[in-house]
């Protein structure tokens, strides 16, 4: 058991009103579109960070608002990149004249919905930064995402330069920052099983490997199937298939030495 869900159709409001129960002395959560900003925002002459992301790998990205880490935080739905309208929106909530950083994570997604965002806000007269989070080294190469993924060095970056944000440094100073983090981050993403998404069957039910519909675009392409691609993978190092539910699934092998083989079990389950 790792969780409680009532109903998957309103996981992400119901973990919201969580929030605003248990720390509304902290922040301040809207509703449709939903945003999470920190309480005294916007705080004036300082720049903002801005980051979210697919819900369902809490704490990221709400419980990281507050005063030396994020401004706002948009929740998505689960494993899925929020809206241009939820960072729009917190983005202008929390402008207080000095400039807003976006914190993206390499997901298609949430790079094209940050990007709208951005210039919606451009376009109002606020300046802001986006930088890149792509330190997952696993899938540099992958078929199934678009270059490296931003995964452990977000939560880094956040607190880095959520810190010299504090210190009221310029916006190019604390973008840079972030920048630099990133240059020297790497991560390399691994799990004993799948993730499950709220509302499909359990991973020891289901022993589909992939999204139907990427399983289909891929032999459409003549591509072999994540499914195919991961049992032949699998079959070379441990002699069997791993199941999982209906996320993408893929297993990486690379030999570092003659005697060392790294493996990487990884769940890609954003709606990249």
């Amino acid at each position: 058991m790792k969780k409680l869900i009532n109903d998957p159709e309103n996981v992400v409001r119901e973990e919201l009103s969580g929030i605003t129960r248990a720390h509304g002395d902290l922040v301040e959560v809207h509703i449709d579109p939903h945003y999470i900003v920190r309480k005294d925002a916007p705080v004036q002459g300082k720049v903002a960070l801005v980051s979210g992301g697919g819900s369902g790998h809490e704490p990221m990205h709400g419980g990281f608002v507050g005063m030396g880490m994020l401004d706002a935080a948009c929740p998505g739905e689960v494993f899925t990149s929020p809206t241009p309208d939820q960072m729009e929106a917190a983005t202008k909530a929390v402008d207080g004249g000095a400039g807003v950083v976006h914190i993206v994570k390499n997901y298609t997604g949430d790079v094209m919905n940050f990007e709208m965002a951005a210039e919606l806000v451009r376009s109002e007269g606020s300046e802001v930064e986006s930088v890149l989070v792509d330190d997952d080294v696993a899938v540099q190469d992958s078929l199934y995402t678009a270059g490296r993924r931003g995964v452990g060095a977000t939560v880094l970056m956040e607190k880095i330069a959520g810190a010299a944000a504090e210190q009221r440094r310029p916006l190019k100073e604390v973008a840079d920052l972030c920048r630099k983090v990133n240059d020297n981050a790497r991560s390399m993403g691994m799990a004993l099983t799948s993730c499950t998404v709220p509302g499909t069957a359990s991973a020891a039910a289901s022993p589909v490997c992939s999204r139907t519909e990427r399983a289909s675009s891929s032999r459409k392409n003549g591509l072999p199937s994540p499914r195919s691609r991961m049992r032949a993978t699998t079959a070379s190092v441990t002699g069997r298939a791993t199941s999982t539910d209906s996320t993408s699934c893929r297993l990486s092998a690379t030999e570092s030495g003659p005697m060392a083989i790294w493996v990487t079990f990884d769940s890609v389950c954003h709606g990249a």
